[in-house]
């Protein structure tokens, strides 16, 4: 549970619905779960909604899968433990939540007001708070005004109580001195590559019978994958694209159609920075002025990042009260206090974006272009009936590519096969589920093209015969001999390392490296190089080896790092900082586990696999 509760001091609740809406997601989950238990568990009195743990879950998963670039699924989120790892956050804020509401801790209406209007998932097209898009956005979500105003309220309490927990948790001196004089030790090295020319006898060529051991003992370097051998018809936009014609009309429209996009006013990129009070925002902008502390250090102060008050780029309009004094200025700057809908602020202005147009001439090239390709997604979508009733009156794949506009071909598809129409992924995927009794059916191509496919056979893995693959065996086997006697070479030289001798001494060509740091880079060698350099003792070597290359590294002086640096002091600070949010998380997590112990915790396993169930 140590990082179940990793984001204490922020309203969770408006933060996931504003990422859920930013990627897509509303509506998610709000039929599905709405029959059968309402809860997955409870924490004393504390429950848990289904719909909640199936909007947490499905967060995870959509993150997991914008991190792997492709979509990850229930079983393979169950492979990630990423179900048991949205049970014990949820779970863990629903503890703090309990312990909460027991000790009697709320906020008013005010701060409840504040958070949902500060809150950009529920602003207008103006940057302002809008009642509207916020009614719409709990409705996408499945919530009542009600539900989710005590939701929360339930939220800000325990960021409350989270906050009272670890406030005055700071990493120990003693630990965090340790930590920076570890991160700032360098040392000086000597590396040599073991090539083939250090070895002291030439590698013997391989008997007949020997490559022929190597290629049944090594069959799976030397053996052709499975291939599926396919037939398919397609038709796609860019085929058809030569049979559209676009008239200035049509071109007026999409040019009119995008005419944001191609007139712009003037914009600035801007940062908001909200205070309680006129004055407070007064002595910040003092401190600013006099070079005491930089908008970051302002915006760290009030326990916000620089992307917690970007506001990206803005338009006189966006900036309400606060437009003329921003775009006064000439250069980047800060102005302030200024009175917004949200209270006083201050308004860094970073950089200036002139206005710009483009006219319908300058982007005809474009306009046409995505002009044809509209229409010939249109011409595809017009035919999409009738190949559909061909293909199910027992069309063949023969008769489609003689009778219609599809073209034919034929590939053998195996792993790595990836040009033409295996380029899509929709394509593939068809591929490589067909079976021989499937009959083909229309599918759709995401560029709007559409293709059919049938399964003609399957040619099996199989080790290649020895004869037309005898080159590759001898050069694989050649390698192996060759890494195997630099590893030999390399094992005698840093023995003699050991007994006093330098490096240079053992004939093999010498690289030297001064106070290389322990995050420091040398190119060209293997990337285990550096941490096993630091792990060697002084005056003693090690043999690094990675893709066949072997080398031999020595130690020759460790550098203590300067306590008095800046570097130093950088380093010690942000050591601090990453030590005490770690001990900040352990202790929040034992103290939601107390909780738990001394308010009892209950689990429906069979609402959590219903949640599960649904978003296989």
């Amino acid at each position: 549970m140590s990082n179940k509760l990793r984001s204490h001091g922020k309203s969770t609740v408006v933060w996931v619905l504003l990422a859920m809406l930013i990627l897509g997601l509303g509506g998610f989950g709000v039929t599905s779960f709405s029959g059968g238990n309402a809860a997955i568990g409870a924490v004393g009195d504390t429950e848990i909604s289904v719909n909640d743990y199936a909007r947490a879950l499905r967060s995870e998963m959509n993150a997991a899968s914008a991190q792997l670039g492709q979509p990850v699924g229930m079983a393979e989120a169950r492979a990630m433990g990423l179900d048991r790892q949205v049970q014990g956050q949820i779970f863990g804020e629903a503890a703090i939540s309990e312990q909460a509401r027991r000790l009697g801790l709320s906020v008013g209406d005010a701060e409840i007001t504040r958070q949902i209007q500060s809150a950009r998932a529920f602003q207008g097209l103006n940057g302002q708070f809008d009642r509207e898009t916020y009614r719409q956005a709990l409705r996408n979500e499945g919530y009542t005004e009600a539900t989710f105003e005590t939701q929360l309220r339930a939220d800000v309490a325990r960021s409350i109580l989270q906050t009272a927990v670890v406030g005055g948790v700071t990493a120990p001196a003693t630990l965090t001195e340790a930590y920076a004089a570890f991160l700032t030790e360098s040392r000086d090295l000597e590396l040599a590559e073991v090539t083939e020319a250090d070895l002291s006898a030439a590698i013997p060529e391989p008997t007949e019978d020997a490559l022929k051991a190597w290629h049944q003992e090594h069959a799976a370097e030397f053996t052709a994958p499975e291939t599926r051998e396919i037939t398919y018809v397609w038709l796609t936009p860019l085929m058809l694209r030569d049979k559209v014609q676009v008239d200035e009309a049509a071109l007026q429209a999409a040019y009119d159609a995008r005419r944001d996009e191609f007139v712009q006013p003037e914009r600035r990129m801007v940062e908001e920075l909200v205070y309680p009070s006129a004055e407070e925002a007064a002595a910040a902008k003092a401190k600013y002025d006099a070079g005491e502390a930089s908008f970051a250090d302002l915006a760290a102060a009030r326990g916000l990042s620089l992307e917690d008050i970007d506001m990206g780029e803005v338009t006189r309009d966006r900036l309400g009260p606060a437009a003329d004094a921003v775009f006064a200025l000439e250069e980047p700057g800060v102005v302030g206090p200024i009175e917004s809908a949200l209270g006083p602020a201050l308004y860094a202005m970073n950089a200036i974006l002139p206005g710009q147009e483009v006219t319908l001439e300058e982007a005809r090239d474009e306009l046409v272009g995505e002009a044809e390709m509209a229409r010939a997604r249109k011409m595809i979508g017009d035919q999409t009936a009738d190949l559909e009733d061909r293909l199910a009156g027992g069309a063949t794949l023969e008769q489609m590519a003689e009778e219609t506009e599809m073209e034919l071909g034929t590939l053998s598809f195996g792993p790595g096969t990836d040009a033409g129409i295996a380029g899509y992924e929709a394509f593939r995927a068809a591929a490589a589920a067909v079976t021989e009794e499937d009959f083909p059916e229309l599918g759709n191509l995401d560029d709007g093209g559409v293709f059919a496919l049938r399964l003609d056979g399957i040619t099996p893995a199989a080790l290649k015969p020895f004869d037309t693959v005898r080159d590759q065996v001898a050069a694989s086997w050649r390698a192996a001999q060759l890494t195997t006697l630099k590893s030999e070479r390399a094992a005698e030289i840093v023995a003699a390392v050991a007994g006093g001798a330098t490096l240079a001494s053992a004939g093999v060509l010498v690289e030297s490296h001064g106070a290389v740091p322990r995050t420091g880079f040398l190119p060209g060698v293997p990337q285990g190089l550096l941490p096993k350099a630091f792990e060697t003792e002084p005056g003693k070597a090690a043999v690094v080896t990675e893709g066949g290359r072997v080398f031999v590294l020595s130690v020759t002086r460790v550098i203590a790092g300067d306590p008095a640096s800046d570097e130093a002091a950088q380093v010690r600070s942000a050591a601090g900082r990453q030590i005490g949010q770690s001990m900040a998380n352990d202790l929040i997590a034992l103290y939601a586990t107390a909780a738990q112990a001394e308010a009892g915790l209950t689990i429906d396993t069979a609402a959590i696999n219903a949640v599960q169930a649904q978003l296989q």
